[in-house]
């Protein structure tokens, strides 16, 4: 029997559940495909959103060339500071760069958004492995993350065990999952608002 809330069957917002329900039981789970077209989505974006972020910074140095001057000795002499910076940017390149992958992923799988959005991430790490593996044994050359500023990297070098490369792993890896689980439950989202639509059109609520 449906309460005053609108909970249960007869009411569109229960119907909508009963069959988003049903769906969910065939279809939900995550969805591999979509979360790998998430990810390229994501190194997309990254990859745009650092050249972005490096070309103001250049435009900027640019407009202002003494300041410029006097900015990279204060840089010299403020090194902790440039790096606390740095680090605020790559996260949030990150962030939205993985939001935009897990919204992908959340649109093109319908549902579980937060399965989704981790699965984008776990393409990024096993991705990063799979490349790691083949630089130690084939050569750095075949280091295809190298070149993409804030693409998730599994350190071979030993850079790891300094206090800034454990800082930076932990930005490559906790930032991108809370911005893939936050886009993917962005992108289910969506659908269910076009589920409630749909019910709400076949009870004469919308014309």
């Amino acid at each position: 029997m449906a309460d005053e809330n609108g909970a249960g069957s007869s009411t569109p917002q229960g119907r909508r559940d009963d069959v988003v329900r049903a769906e969910k039981e065939r279809f939900g789970g995550i969805k591999w495909g979509s979360a790998f077209f998430g990810w390229l989505t994501a190194i997309g974006m990254t990859v745009l959103l650092s050249g972005l972020a490096t070309a103001i910074g250049v435009g900027v140095g640019a407009a202002n060339p003494s300041g410029a001057e006097q900015a990279a000795n204060q840089a010299q002499q403020n090194a902790e500071t440039l790096g606390i910076v740095s680090g605020i940017v790559l996260a949030v390149v990150l962030f939205v760069a993985y939001y935009c992958g897990g919204y992908v992923a959340g649109r093109m799988a319908r549902f579980d958004g937060v399965k989704q959005g981790l699965a984008v991430w776990l393409w990024g790490i096993i991705i990063a492995i799979i490349v790691a593996v083949l630089a130690a044994v084939a050569g750095s050359q075949f280091n295809i993350l190298g070149n993409l500023n804030g693409a998730p990297q599994i350190p071979v070098d030993g850079s790891l065990m300094t206090a800034s490369g454990i800082i930076g792993l932990i930005i490559a890896l906790l930032v991108p999952l809370i911005g893939a689980i936050v886009g993917g439950k962005a992108g289910m989202r969506f659908h269910r608002k076009v589920d409630q639509a749909g019910v709400d059109h076949q009870t004469g609520l919308v014309s």
